[in-house]
């Protein structure tokens, strides 16, 4: 998800009832035990290489080659050379800070690396990722409730106020540990499964978009299905800030289609307007979305697939942008047909993202079987005489 403050701003949401729940199981322990191993790697905005190592490693058994970019977007290409190229994309950027600004203290104040809450920041344990890949624990600080009396009293995070303490006691003990303005900071939690039921982490937004895309590369592989077509397994860099992966790598890459994963809310979690967002739950399906930037005839392939396959989805719309990847790869080349399909998410941009386990399988499910109905050449011009 790019911006969190535009993304809920520009989207209407329109949910209709899913079509029968097919409950295949798609993901293996295996491919669970990737995802938690990914997750659990910070690859914060600009610094995803590490990431993009660990993804690409899964990947490689399914694909026949693979490329990095300048920046770091990675991706695998299934049946190289075909005159005809489709993408599958998600982004593997996560949310983060970096060090603004030390005191003498030995307190560092942060600025935002993508759209991080530092309303959610008060307590939460970091690491200070160092230059030369180490790391430093600490917490950001909070004053305790008993001190905030009078004037402080409502006294309410903000990014002016929020700190990290690394237990330095000055600003030169800070230093000597490797820590400078620009070090980034991420979040220590990791990934767990509630009740059996949901993936929960910092960073499902979108590394499980990333996941999704090679579990699709996997399933191909394993049911040797061969297409007509150049596939490309794309897992772009720099969502977060802009879209900027994914502007970089359609013009190395030049496709004829485009089909991007990546999360959207679920409003039926409390202080959201459904009215405002729309009906959108975890549990019943991927979200598919119309938007001016998403291809109509595309889009249509998705849902009758959806349709023939039993795939439970639930219907969004997006007034302007999609605020995804989509939309670079939509405006890019001309015009590339690009669609959009969304993961329901609990509380984004936390530490605990919450998706369900029937979504994510039914994701991979929906793309894997769309992908097998696009032809080689396929035309998705809305018409082609008059």
């Amino acid at each position: 998800m790019c911006n969190p403050e535009q993304r809920s701003g520009i989207i209407h949401r329109n949910a209709v009832p899913g079509y029968k729940t097919n409950r295949m199981q798609v993901i293996t322990p295996n491919s669970e035990n990737f995802l938690r191993e990914y997750l659990n790697n910070a690859s914060p905005t600009g610094y995803e290489w590490t990431g993009q190592k660990l993804w690409l490693e899964y990947l490689k058994p399914y694909i026949d080659d693979w490329k990095l970019d300048n920046y770091g977007t990675a991706y695998g290409i299934i049946n190289p050379g075909q005159p005809y190229k489709v993408v599958i994309e998600g982004h593997a950027d996560e949310i983060s800070w970096f060090v603004n600004y030390i005191t003498d203290d030995g307190f560092i104040h942060v600025i935002r690396n993508g759209g991080s809450d530092f309303q959610i920041a008060p307590s939460m344990r970091v690491w200070v990722h160092l230059r030369k890949g180490g790391k430093v624990g600490g917490v950001f600080g909070w004053p305790a409730i008993h001190t905030r009396t009078d004037k402080d009293a409502s006294l309410a995070p903000a990014l002016d106020n929020i700190t990290v303490d690394v237990g330095a006691k000055d600003r030169d003990e800070v230093l000597k540990m490797g820590i400078h303005v620009g070090c980034v900071v991420t979040f220590q939690d990791e990934f767990t499964i509630l009740n059996d039921r949901y993936y929960v982490g910092r960073a499902l937004d979108n590394r499980i978009g990333g996941f999704c895309v090679a579990e699709v590369a996997r399933l191909l592989k394993e049911n040797k299905i061969k297409l007509p077509y150049t596939l490309y397994v794309v897992n772009s860099v720099q969502e977060e800030v802009g879209l900027r992966g994914a502007e970089m790598v359609t013009e190395t890459i030049c496709p004829n289609v485009a089909i991007v994963t990546d999360v959207t809310h679920d409003t039926h979690t409390p202080m959201i307007s459904m009215k405002k967002h729309g009906d959108v739950r975890c549990g019943n399906g991927p979200g598919i979305t119309y938007a001016p930037a998403v291809h109509q005839k595309l889009l249509d392939l998705i849902i009758e697939t959806a349709e023939t396959k039993e795939i439970p989805i639930q219907r969004e719309a997006a007034s302007r942008v999609t605020g995804t990847d989509t939309d670079a790869f939509a405006y890019s080349n001309g015009g590339v047909p690009s669609a959009l399909i969304s993961l329901p998410l609990r509380y984004m941009h936390t530490t605990v993202e919450m998706a369900h386990k029937d979504d994510v399988n039914n994701l991979i499910r929906l793309i894997y079987e769309a992908l097998q109905k696009i032809e080689s050449g396929h035309d998705f011009r809305y018409f082609t005489q008059i």
